[in-house]
């Protein structure tokens, strides 16, 4: 026989409820996450002790457990058991992450987050080439034919978090330091800004929606994990747009925070 779950911690089946046994199960779970019961990282309950505690078969703990999954609020480890999936790590502050002050000390914005989460920042999967703009991609960048695609993932301690491309039209990027691998200290705003186009501006759109095949062997994503699809565009001083930069990043990984004025 199991060991008795702690008083208190989960309650009790509502036998006059509609509600299915297994959401029953799983609501208190979910409620039992929220409240704090069960803190971030920690193991959930095994099978056996919730099969003991409300007096139903392994295939309704399963269910209950295959809800939260669906919800992304746990994550099952092979032969260790089921977890409270850890709340985003990185705060995404959208009116400092592109100040000047970051480029002129050499960081750039991933790096900048990475280390206030104080989390080690790494970038694979590095592909740079010259290619045609797609219809979205000209028509954000002024009508041009052809573009510098930079595409990179982006990782923290070692967990795949983003995945990211920047378009630079070829006029600006070709020869430049922005279309070797590594664009150097402060990133390729840095090396905008010493060609000439000081940044003035930027624009994103911003919509979550659930990933891709792809996106969910690219971030290694759990299941029930949604993603974040930014779009951004950088203008230069001028008004003219200089880079766009189409980003995917997993939901749990990160907090959008913004500040906006009150008039």
């Amino acid at each position: 026989m199991s060991p008795a779950l702690p008083s208190g911690l989960l309650g009790d089946l509502d036998p006059t409820s509609d509600r299915a046994v297994f959401r029953q199960i799983a609501d208190q779970m979910r409620e039992a996450i929220d409240r704090g019961r069960f803190s971030e990282g920690e193991k959930l309950p095994s099978e056996a002790e919730l099969v003991e505690h409300y007096g139903v078969s392994r295939m309704t703990v399963r269910n209950s457990f295959s809800i939260l999954q669906g919800e992304g609020l746990v994550h099952a480890e092979h032969g260790k058991g089921v977890f409270v999936r850890p709340r985003p790590p990185v705060r995404r502050l959208a009116s400092d992450r592109f100040a000047r002050r970051h480029r002129e000390q050499g960081k750039s914005a991933f790096i900048v987050e990475a280390d206030a989460a104080g989390s080690h920042p790494q970038v694979d999967s590095l592909e740079v080439k010259e290619e045609k703009a797609s219809q979205n991609v000209s028509t954000r960048l002024g009508s041009v034919r052809r573009v510098l695609a930079r595409r990179r993932r982006y990782l923290l301690d070692g967990r795949p978090v983003e995945f990211a491309t920047s378009y630079l039209p070829l006029d600006i990027a070709r020869g430049t330091q922005i279309a070797e691998p590594n664009p150097g200290p402060g990133g390729i705003y840095a090396r905008l800004e010493e060609l000439g186009h000081r940044l003035d501006h930027f624009e994103e759109e911003i919509r979550a929606r659930m990933p891709s095949p792809g996106e969910v062997k690219t971030l290694r994503l759990a299941s029930g994990v949604p993603v974040i699809h930014l779009i951004r565009t950088a203008f230069d001083a001028e008004g003219r747009p200089v880079e766009v930069c189409d980003t995917v990043m997993a939901a749990d990984a990160y907090v959008l925070s913004y500040q906006l004025p009150a008039t």
